[in-house]
Formats: structure tokens, C-alpha cells, sequence
């Protein structure tokens, strides 16, 4: 037996009324205005935005473009002209005077590039809340299951969000969601990356590609295959397995609340 793409097959139809019908309760439960989504012209944050439109309306959801100077632009096109064609408002905040005022003032100096890009996560998160406070909004995530189940974001950055609609889905289940969902070729299609330096990959950080990672993670979380097993019918190197699982394992703080006394 092999695992192939066909695990991963679902009736999108029917994920688009789930995620859509997930979304209603979550802004209604909270009382809220609506919903804002933080923009990047990726396939996450890009279904996302459809999603939330079509389970609120246009009226209901805001888009945030958080752009830095390496942000290439055409993913801030493609933000834009994707909002454009929504309908909903937005804003457009660059995140660069914010990071170096927040750099400058603080005692530690040095070139740490992973403390920074976190960094620059979290000054979004808290750009995004500032928009939701004002608005009385709730902040949609975009978070997808591939990256969650790995660790791949930053905790209180990224993953400091009010609600997931997509973190049941494997990216692989994402893109094809978003071609479901009439998303551009180009969005559908893009390589994933958080953009937090200059040519920032997502493929230069896990351990594999994203549609052998979603097979792994499929063997191992959904399968409940021993690590072996997974290679085998993935035919993809036992150690990168292992080191998925190792990921797996060690991130799981960043899943859930921090340990108090008396529950750890």
C-alpha cells in the first residue's frame, strides 16, 4: 500500500459550507462586527479572505496589508487587486518604521535573524488586533494544518489569532480549496513563504516539500503509522519522517495554552 495525493482528496463543496457555516458561529458567538484578515496575496491568507466574504459579506471584513521592504510586490498586488474584487475595505500599514523603532530601543544588539522575523510576526499581530479592537472585529487566522502541525509559525505572531478556518487542511487541501474557490492561478500556485527577509522560502525551513510533507503528516496523524511505515509508502527518507515527528512533538506548546501548576 502506498499513501498518495488521492488521501488527501475532499468533497470542497462541502469544506466551503463547513468553513463557512464555522465562521458564522465564531463572529455571531463573539458579538462581534466581523472579521479582519491580515492579507499577504498567499494561498492561506488568500482563501481565507474568500471564505470570510462569503460566510459575512463584504461589509463584514476587513483586509490588512502588512508589508515590509523586502515584500515583493507582487504579492501586495495580488492582495490588492483580490480585496479589490471582494469589495471589502482595507489598510495598509508597513510594518518597517514600526520594527526599527522597536530594535533601536531595545538593549540586546546583533544580527539574530529569527528573533527579528519573529519580530516582525508579532508587530503584525498586533496590528491586526489594533484594526479588530477599533472595528469591533474578532482576527481571522491563516493559519493551515501542514505548518501548525509542525510548529511553522510564530507563537503569539502568526499563530496569535481569534479563530482558524483552514487548520484542519493540509496546504495541499488549501490550494486545491482555493481553486475551488476561483482564486487566480498565480495565488493558487504560489510557493509559500512568511516573507520576513529578503527571499524567504518556506521550502528552505521544513524538511521537505509541501506535498510530501502533507503525506507524511497524513501517515503519522491521520494513518497512525509507525515513522517506518510512513517511509515506506511515502518513499520519502526515513530520517526526514523522523524529523517531521521530531518537529511535531517538540512544537506542541505552541498548540495549546501555556502549562499551569496543577494541569502540567
Amino acid at each position: 500500500m502506498q499513501i498518495t495525493s488521492d488521501a488527501l482528496s475532499l468533497d470542497y463543496p462541502k469544506v466551503e459550507g463547513e468553513i463557512i457555516r464555522f465562521i458564522q458561529q465564531v463572529v455571531s458567538g463573539a458579538r462581534a462586527n466581523g472579521t479582519v484578515v491580515g492579507l499577504s496575496g498567499g494561498i492561506d491568507s488568500s482563501v481565507v479572505g474568500a471564505l470570510c466574504v462569503r460566510a459575512l459579506g463584504k461589509e463584514k471584513v476587513v483586509g490588512i496589508l502588512m508589508p515590509a521592504s523586502h515584500t515583493p510586490k507582487k504579492d501586495m498586488e495580488d492582495a490588492r487587486i483580490l480585496a479589490e474584487g471582494w469589495g471589502v475595505k482595507t489598510f495598509e500599514v508597513r510594518i518597517d518604521p514600526i520594527f526599527s523603532t522597536l530594535v533601536t530601543a531595545l538593549p540586546l544588539r546583533g544580527d539574530d535573524k529569527i528573533a527579528k522575523a519573529n519580530a516582525k510576526a508579532r508587530i503584525r499581530m498586533i496590528i491586526n488586533y489594533f484594526f479588530a479592537n477599533r472595528l469591533g472585529m474578532v482576527v481571522a487566522g491563516t493559519g493551515d494544518r501542514s505548518e501548525d502541525q509542525i510548529g511553522y509559525f510564530t507563537k503569539w505572531g502568526d499563530g496569535g489569532v481569534d479563530f482558524l478556518p483552514i487548520a484542519h487542511l493540509y496546504k495541499t487541501q488549501v490550494r486545491r480549496l482555493g481553486a475551488h474557490l476561483g482564486l487566480p492561478r498565480g495565488v493558487v500556485e504560489k510557493p509559500s513563504s512568511p516573507q520576513l527577509w529578503a527571499g524567504h522560502k518556506a521550502t528552505d525551513e521544513i524538511p521537505v516539500d509541501y506535498d510530501a510533507l502533507d503525506l507524511v503528516l497524513y501517515g503519522l496523524l491521520d494513518a497512525r503509522l509507525p515513522p517506518r511505515e510512513v517511509a515506506r509508502q511515502t518513499a520519502v527518507d526515513l530520517e526526514v519522517v523522523e524529523e517531521v515527528l521530531r518537529r511535531h512533538r517538540e512544537s506542541a506548546h505552541k498548540r495549546s495554552y501555556p502549562p499551569m501548576l496543577g494541569t502540567w
